[in-house]
């Protein structure tokens, strides 16, 4: 900001062009700042710098040797990068830090502290000296005088990574099929190899935040990398475009991708330990690359085996409708469907339906892409489309392995769907997936991957629909009243609608001021009655089906959420938004 703030004060007529002169030749030969500079000579007072750069940046400016600093909000930026920026954390409210900022400006600096904290930072201005006293007194010894240099902006980011974590690089290590990489040698590394710190410390943070995804997404001028907590995206950092490429590539190199090939997706798959209150955990992230317009865009799931809820009666049922899906589940033979967008929990219910019946006496096989978890005494096979292991091909080699039980991860075609059929006919339970918006809809999707009504009718046992909403945080839960005409608009009966009061989240520390943590199932769970079999022969439309489903107790998918607003686990937001 050096010829900056000389035009801004000359202009100001703070300082004359002779004053400006002699502080910046006083500045070449001793270092710093400008405004050190003119400080030191006496040519302007510190807080006549701070009011000058208050008005032009439009920011307000404090006085820190009056402000009471709360130790906890300081300790939330390391000693290291608070003295390297000449910054100090004076506040927080919520999911916002403010920070005071000798120079509010710099970009660069918001955004590692953006990163470091996960807060958004609003910036104030202070006297570069009133933060100097302030970083000594809160500091002590800590605080290193001067200005921070070398290492470089890619080694800035992977220390600011580790020190947002607490921690050092020993607390994860990727893991390889024959190998182990340690990642206390990548620490010992330092400042040679800043992208594999920073994208070690990106996958610790997701694991510990709870993100299912990570996105580093490039664009034109710059790049972004965002974590999916509850469903929804959260900007984590904004690296300078030039790391684009380092940080892809590490990526790659840790899924065992060809790094050279930047035209076609690809796709992986990557183990990392780390230590998680003195155990070791295993994580599986499943990479995916695409080649987008300004490069290429990467994609980390996270599967975590202790983020798997396999006790169904806490996945958000409501006891009818589990009833029913248990009952579906015990029959020897049939179809059994869950349906919904990706990320709507669909693998998830599978599983705990496989844990379930899983026992020493029955057989069964699943085929997935990819294989998520690992579950004891089931066979599961990996689909591999690219050397001819499709769905279909897999089907048919499960029905000459003496099944009583087969998953298969998804009814993609009317070849996988009519092989799945024909098992469900012969005497085997099929548990699957589709993507199709609610339960009723499913028997037309079945109908137009060329299925004949009557095999459809005879084979599916039950449909279930459902969708993820975000659980309001039981940690600052409070009552949301909402108008009755609101809640009646919203789906409630309007008897109910006047005793309905919804809940929501104030924001806390444990959910980051979002007022959520977790998420919890809405389930449409259509059971196939005599009634609703001939109606599926006679090629009835989804809307009559589900008509006649909800004569004989079928909740729908917002009737669902709105019990659960009842019972004040979710918003009546959360469930307009993800539910018809």
């Amino acid at each position: 900001m050096a010829v900056r703030l000389g035009e801004l004060l000359l202009r100001e007529k703070r300082v004359t062009p002779v004053q400006l002169q002699e502080a910046l030749n006083h500045q070449r030969q001793h270092g710093g700042r400008l405004s050190t500079s003119l400080v030191k000579l006496g040519i302007i007072a510190d807080d006549d710098i701070t009011a000058v750069v208050s008005r032009h940046c439009g920011v307000p400016a404090i006085n820190l040797r009056e402000f009471d600093l709360d130790p906890s909000v300081v300790r939330l930026v390391p000693p290291e990068s608070a003295t390297k920026y000449n910054v100090l954390p004076v506040g927080r409210s919520g999911t916002t830090l403010t920070l005071a900022m000798a120079d509010p400006t710099n970009v660069f600096a918001m955004d590692d502290v953006k990163f470091m904290t996960g807060l958004h930072v609003e910036p104030v201005v202070a006297s570069e000296s009133a933060i100097r006293e302030a970083l000594a007194r809160c500091y002590g010894s800590k605080a290193m005088p001067g200005d921070a240099t070398g290492g470089g902006k890619g080694a800035d980011l992977a220390n600011l990574a580790l020190q947002e974590l607490g921690t050092d690089s020993e607390n994860i290590e990727v893991v390889a099929e024959a190998a182990e990489i340690d990642a206390a040698s990548l620490e010992k590394a330092g400042g040679e190899a800043p992208i594999i710190k920073l994208v070690n410390a990106l996958m610790l943070s997701a694991i510990q935040k709870g993100a299912s995804d990570i996105h580093i997404e490039p664009y034109e001028k710059d790049m972004r990398i965002r974590f999916r907590i509850d469903g929804q995206l959260q900007s984590v950092m904004t690296p300078a475009i030039k790391f684009r490429d380092p940080i892809v590539s590490r990526v790659k190199i840790m899924a065992r991708l060809d790094i050279a090939e930047k035209r076609l997706p690809q796709d992986g798959r990557i183990k990392a330990r780390f230590v998680d209150r003195g155990r070791n955990r295993d994580i599986d992230f499943r990479v995916s690359v695409l080649p987008t317009l300004f490069g290429e865009k990467v994609v980390l799931r996270l599967l975590d085996p202790e983020g798997l809820k396999l006790d169904m009666t806490k996945l958000g049922f409501e006891p009818p409708a589990l009833e029913r899906f248990m009952r579906a589940i015990r029959k020897p033979w049939g179809m059994v469907l869950v349906t919904g967008p990706t990320g709507s929990g669909k693998t998830n219910t599978l599983y705990s339906s496989l844990a379930q019946i899983n026992d020493p006496h029955v057989n069964i096989m699943t085929a997935e892409d990819p294989v998520e978890f690992n579950l004891p005494g089931v066979n599961q096979v990996p689909v591999r489309e690219q050397i001819g292991m499709t769905f279909a091909s897999v089907l048919r080699s499960f029905l000459r392995q003496d099944p009583n039980i087969i998953l298969v991860g998804e009814i993609r075609d009317g070849e996988t769907a009519g092989i799945a059929v024909k098992a469900a006919l012969t005497g085997h339970l099929v548990l699957s997936t589709l993507h199709t918006n609610d339960a009723p809809s499913s028997i037309n999707r079945l109908m137009n991957m060329g299925i004949e009504a009557f095999l459809v009718a005879n084979s599916v046992n039950l449909i279930a629909a459902q969708r993820l909403v975000r659980r309001i945080c039981s940690q600052c839960r409070e009552p949301h009243p909402v108008s009755a005409v609101e809640l009646t608009e919203a789906g409630f009966a309007p008897e109910d609608a006047a005793t309905v009061t919804p809940m929501r989240g104030r924001g806390c520390d444990r959910c980051n001021g979002s007022g959520y943590k977790g998420r919890v199932g809405v389930f449409e769970v259509m059971e196939i009655s005599e009634r609703l079999r001939e109606m599926i022969i006679t090629g009835a439309p989804s809307g009559d089906l589900r008509r006649v489903a909800m004569d004989e107790g079928m909740l729908t998918l917002r009737q669902s959420g709105l019990e659960q607003v009842r019972k004040g686990l979710t918003t009546l937001e959360e469930v307009v938004r993800e539910t018809m």
